[in-house]
């Protein structure tokens, strides 16, 4: 089953960047960013798993898709407001 995600504005590789640095990466994305934009970011970084979904819930945006790859993971979100 192929997940078709949408258009990505931007994507912000972040592998190997520890923790805050992916989350601070996204928000300052998104804050730049149009409403109705999506973004995506790549980590490596196990906190992301926690830190970005916690994140995007408290700041009312829409996580379209986490996607695990192989070593890293794929967030993305849309940016709500």
């Amino acid at each position: 089953m192929t997940t078709e995600l949408p258009a990505i504005a931007k994507s912000i590789d972040a592998r190997g960047m520890a923790c805050p640095g992916p989350l601070m990466s996204l928000i300052g994305a998104i804050r730049a960013g149009a409403v109705g934009a999506v973004f995506e970011v790549l980590s490596s970084d196990a906190g992301s798993r926690t830190d970005i979904p916690a994140w995007v819930a408290k700041a009312k945006h829409e996580m379209v898709a986490v996607v695990d790859e192989q070593g890293y993971a794929r967030f993305v979100v849309r940016k709500a407001h």
